[in-house]
């Protein structure tokens, strides 16, 4: 006697043939995680028997056998078999044996949801026998039906679901992978629905997307139901939680959070209708967070807890209840991409001159291509798309795979990493930038353009066929030698994609650019906010930091999580974080900036580093970096940062320096904190056993002592022939501290710019025993494998 129905907590991974992937998985979930918090609704299955029985019912097997056999004989198109399977099951009817468990099931989950009589709204969602298999992904072939409600009306949705197993583009992935179109089997999944459209939804991945990085959880939410996230049709919040760190209560591991433009929602149908609609998103919604610190972190937990019980990276969808708060997992299915990758297999691009900047949004992987531009509105356009394209569209779903497969390159005008278009670009390894807003209004039909995502986690689009440099390495195959590498970095939405480069941390994270790039805004006008003459600035200054009670606020925020994406990148290596270093000139150059900074003739021999920090000029500014420091460190979880001070000119300026970091909470040993200084000053040199006295390491800054022993301006392009760090005065310098340094028992390393450009400056740092080199990322591989050659001539 077949089973027509199984309810969730009676199925398991085991039931994949029964019930589907997906539906396996909610089952699988309801039995094993509920105990680590992890709440999924409940609901019911119908089985692969209730629709290998409702065909042949209706005589459709040997009906449906002909329309493929027309199709793979070519007498017929994909399009007219698909409407013509769908619809022949569509006019099909249950039998009585199997309708009736299915009304049974449906009046028992609507009495257990406290509903007396059936008319529980619920969704049924399509899963296919062979669905969400890591080797045979069918996920997104088939439909989802919302808001369903009544038992005719759930009777007519199965049926829609078992028509949506041969939708076009199910049909054609079939065929490309060679499945048996009729060995494969739907399971309609009836499941309570969760009330997001008065609350939010969207889905989550338990591994970065973009770059594979295994130690985050990326979660994207919006407004209403979290069809409009999956299908890329706004652009959701963002929120970036670093695993780790998550079993510490005492922590908070978010490393971003962004807001999304979220300008629609999809909500239930009015009173008395089915279905969904979908509406604009209030103005104070738009600007608004979907998820409070608690509730991603909640999310974050179960995506851990079900990425460990399935021993794989996964792909989930998540919804919360408008009337109750409460959040559920209502889809849980393995990451098909990333987690089939070669983790050793190393693609590095690098655009190698610059063009006009035509959009920009969010990268998607980390690729350049060039082609030709074809804006289409539809995918019934796919005469005119050639291969090696670049399609520009406003947003893509399922329909889209064929155009997609042609492209070199996607552009969107909507949609954030986890909408279709970035899914699908990612699994065929085609760069894209979705959520450009402009995209198909800014970009011309037929002009060439490249469009570049090896930039970070921004992707642009340029005009023009720009120069590029790909190059493929295996990691696994490089030699070890006596020196610890690191790298250099400044963007932390750049930071991740490094993380598979041999090496062991960051030896130079720059302040200064995420000041300048991601908060702009010169700390003292945030400080002192009312004392700011500039109206102009007061302006730009209201609307970035819009949302924050308290201006200082946003500054420590946002350079907090800036810290913490890139010390995130290399955890538990240690990440030094180098203080602030811009010039005044350069500090005049943000946001309010003019009015707190002093004319210098000179700025680079001028008020900079060290000599800031304790100055009244600049205290309060750098209160606001320690503080930034510390809760990246303390609050966030990153205890891997090290501490950097630059340009210390004397012994006494240094303990200056370190009484006031102390004062701010960053006081050297405590809580295994590390503090470095730049060795950039010819007085580093001649007093390094007096500066060895007072920080745990230093750094050789390569640009700055070249300028100061050679006395060349490094920015004056006349002397430019001169600047040279393999100069023997220089070459002498760098010897001797190293020397001094070992002496005192002191580590040193280099975070200049000579040992990316000249492998044989490499090469003689690694002679004198130097501990570290940090190199900039595109640099690593090639280093290495030139350091590993015969000795390089110095």
């Amino acid at each position: 006697m077949p089973t027509y129905i199984r309810w969730f907590e009676e199925v398991g991974n085991d039931d994949v043939a029964s019930v589907g992937g997906k539906n396996a998985s909610l089952g699988e979930m309801i039995r094993h995680l509920q105990s680590e918090g992890v709440r999924v609704p409940g609901g019911f299955a119908t089985t692969a028997d209730a629709y290998r029985d409702f065909l042949k019912h209706n005589n459709l097997e040997s009906a449906l056998r002909d329309e493929i056999h027309a199709l793979d004989r070519g007498d017929r198109t994909l399009q007219e078999v698909g409407a013509a399977i769908r619809q022949a099951i569509r006019n099909g009817r249950f039998p009585e044996e199997i309708a009736q468990p299915i009304r049974e099931a449906y009046r028992e989950l609507s009495r257990r949801n406290g509903r007396s009589e059936p008319g529980l709204a619920v969704a049924v969602r399509s899963s296919a026998t062979a669905e969400d298999l890591p080797e045979a992904s069918f996920a997104g072939q088939q439909e989802t039906y919302l808001n369903v409600s009544g038992e005719d009306e759930l009777l007519d949705a199965c049926r829609n679901c078992y028509a949506s197993l041969f939708t076009d583009r199910a049909i054609n992935y079939r065929r490309e992978r060679k499945f048996d179109q009729m060995k494969v089997a739907l399971s309609a999944g009836v499941q309570k629905m969760v009330g997001a459209d008065r609350a939010s939804a969207g889905v989550m991945f338990s591994i970065d997307t973009d770059t594979g990085f295994p130690d985050v959880v990326v979660i994207n939410g919006a407004w209403g139901l979290g069809e409009s996230v999956v299908q890329g049709a706004v652009d959701p919040d963002e929120y970036v939680v670093f695993k780790p760190r998550l079993s510490d209560t005492n922590r908070t591991p978010i490393l971003s959070k962004a807001v999304g433009l979220k300008e629609t929602k999809v909500v239930y149908a009015g009173a008395g209708l089915h279905g969904t609609v979908t509406v604009d998103t209030p103005e104070a919604d738009r600007r608004r967070l979907t998820l409070s610190d608690d509730e991603i972190l909640t999310l974050a937990r179960w995506a851990t807890a079900i990425e460990k019980h399935y021993t794989r990276p996964m792909d989930m969808e998540w919804a919360k209840d408008g009337d109750s708060g409460e959040l559920y997992c209502v889809q849980a299915r393995p990451e098909t991409v990333y987690s089939r990758r070669q983790a050793k297999a190393f693609k590095t691009y690098r655009l190698d001159e610059r063009g006009e900047r035509l959009v920009s949004g969010l990268a998607v992987g980390e690729a350049i291509a060039a082609g030709r531009v074809k804006v289409l509105r539809d995918p019934a356009e796919i005469g005119r798309f050639e291969k090696g394209d670049v399609l520009v569209t406003e947003r893509t779903d399922p329909d889209w795979g064929p155009i997609m497969k042609r492209a070199a390159a996607i552009v969107t005008d909507h949609g954030g990493r986890t909408s279709h278009a970035a899914i699908v670009s990612r699994e065929l390894g085609v760069p894209a930038v979705v959520g450009t807003g402009t995209g198909t209004r800014t970009l011309q039909e037929g002009e060439e353009v490249t469009v570049s995502c090896a930039e970070g986690h921004e992707g642009h689009v340029y005009r023009g066929v720009l120069k590029y440099e790909e190059r493929e390495i295996d990691v696994g195959n490089l030699p070890r030698l006596p020196v610890r590498f690191m790298i250099n970095l400044a963007a932390p939405d750049a930071a991740l994609r490094w993380w598979r480069l041999p090496v062991h941390g960051v030896g130079l994270a720059r302040m200064e650019f995420i000041i300048n790039n991601v908060i702009k805004i010169h700390p003292l006008a945030l400080c002192r906010f009312d004392q700011l003459d500039d109206t102009e600035a007061r302006e730009r200054i209201e609307k970035l930091t819009s949302g924050y009670a308290d201006k200082t606020e946003y500054f420590v925020d946002r350079l907090a999580r800036g810290i913490a994406m890139i010390a995130a990148s290399q955890f538990p290596y240690p990440v030094i974080v180098r203080m602030s270093d811009f010039k005044t000139n350069e500090y005049a150059r943000l946001i309010g900036g003019k009015q707190f900074e002093p004319h210098e003739e000179n700025p680079m021999l001028g008020f900079r580093g060290a000599s800031r920090y304790y100055s009244d000029r600049y205290r309060d500014g750098f209160a606001l970096e320690c503080r930034a420091v510390r809760r990246a460190r303390e609050t966030i979880g990153l205890d891997n940062i090290v501490v950097m001070i630059p340009f210390v000119r004397t012994p006494e300026e240094a303990d200056r320096v370190i009484e006031v970091l102390a004062r701010q909470g960053l006081q050297r040993g405590k809580d295994g904190l590390k503090l470095y200084m730049m060795c950039e000053v010819p007085s580093n040199v001649f007093l390094a056993d007096q500066f060895a006295k007072r920080f745990d390491g230093f750094s050789i800054g390569s640009n700055d002592l070249t300028q100061l022993v050679l006395g060349v301006d490094r920015d004056s392009e006349e002397l430019s022939d001169l600047f040279d760090e393999r100069n023997d005065a220089v070459r002498a310098a760098i010897a001797e501290v190293i020397e001094r340094a070992h002496a005192a028992g002191v580590k040193v390393g280099i975070c200049g710019q000579a040992p990316s450009d000249y492998p044989e400056f490499a090469q003689f740092l690694m002679d004198h025993g130097i501990d570290s080199i940090s190199l900039n990322p595109d640099s690593v591989l090639g280093i290495i494998q030139k350091l590993a050659r015969p000795k390089i001539a110095a």
